[in-house]
């Protein structure tokens, strides 16, 4: 189970993956559609991006982030 939570199973719906580039490899998110959104999780990048197992969005690392992205 511990690999599913760092690299989950994306799971779009109808073929559409949104993608969101972060400065940050720790991040939230909660779907992004308010009162309609999911419960807010938190999601860490380990290698470039991740996707978020609620809503399928595509979480990649700014290639150009500081170094504070290591942490």
């Amino acid at each position: 189970m511990q690999a599913q939570t760092l690299n989950p199973t994306p799971r779009p719906r109808l073929g559409h993956v949104e993608t969101i580039i972060v400065q940050s490899r720790t991040l939230s998110c909660d779907g992004g559609m308010g009162a309609l959104g999911h419960p807010r999780v938190w999601l860490r990048i380990a290698d470039h991006q991740t996707f978020c197992p609620y809503c399928s969005r595509l979480f990649v690392l700014n290639p150009d982030a500081g170094d504070e992205s290591a942490h």
